[in-house]
């Protein structure tokens, strides 16, 4: 069974770590910049081992990289490089109205996100659901790890030219604006901040974290509702005041409505 050290955290490196941990070895799983002694400890004891990385949030030096020539350290990028780099792929894509989402497997290099791509899919028929969406780009990159690993393609340049880049979200990002977006627009901004930084918005003087919504269809009716720029209007399904518990409309109404 071929050998593996893993670098990452959170939902991408969960969902991908699950499937690598099926046909590898995982000698070592690095989640923080101290991690990575060890690793280069690893590495030198056991130069058959490879690399996988998925959402590390860590920059390696090139005296790291240098270690896993010439294959490299596999990183598997939810976008389809050279577009969005960076810390937010699935959130901007979402954000950006794309229907179709991309996974690319490139050889980790310094620069974020830059190195030479070994492969490249886009998944499409994906439900606008973040949580969904990490989960199968993550496993269709990890698959493909597994099946190639031993033959591997020669990675291929990225066109700079095309690079488009991507931050970190923060919490100054999370208010909702229906009078000036559409329904489609906070629908997406909802579900791109999911878990983090999470829509907010004011309902009878109380500030909610806005969780599930729904654009009404004609002839139906919310409990709870914002009507966006567009003229359209979202049922608000599930909310989280500051400080108390997720609940649903109906709950949030009969314990904060004013009568």
């Amino acid at each position: 069974m071929n050998k593996t050290i893993f670098f990452g955290n959170g939902p991408l490196a969960e969902a991908a770590l699950e499937v690598l941990e099926k046909h590898f070895e995982v000698v070592f799983h690095a989640r923080t910049k101290e991690d990575l002694v060890k690793a280069c400890e690893i590495k030198r004891e056991m130069p058959e081992v490879h690399g996988a990385l998925a959402s590390f949030g860590v920059l390696i030096k090139s005296e790291v990289l240098e270690l896993f020539e010439p294959e490299g350290i596999l990183n598997i990028h939810p976008s389809l490089l050279p577009k969005y780099r960076g810390a937010s792929p699935i959130e901007s894509a979402i954000l950006a109205g794309d229907d179709d989402f991309s996974v690319s497997i490139m050889k980790l290099v310094k620069a974020m996100d830059a190195g030479p791509v070994y492969y490249q899919a886009t998944l499409k028929d994906l439900p606008l659901d973040k949580a969904a969406i990490y989960r199968e780009l993550a496993r269709a990159g990890a698959e493909w790890i597994c099946e190639n690993i031993d033959n591997l393609p020669t990675p291929v340049a990225q066109d700079e030219k095309k690079a488009t880049f991507c931050g970190k979200f923060d919490k100054s990002m999370s208010v909702l604006h229906p009078e000036t977006e559409s329904a489609a627009e906070i629908y997406r901004k909802i579900v791109a901040f999911q878990g983090f930084p999470k829509a907010k918005y004011t309902f009878y003087g109380k500030n909610c974290a806005i969780l599930e919504v729904h654009i009404l269809k004609p002839g139906e009716t919310a409990v709870l509702s914002l009507e966006c720029a567009d003229g359209q209007i979202l049922s608000i399904d599930r909310l989280q005041p500051d400080g108390k518990r997720p609940m649903d409309a109906k709950s949030f109404i009969n314990g904060y409505a004013k009568h």
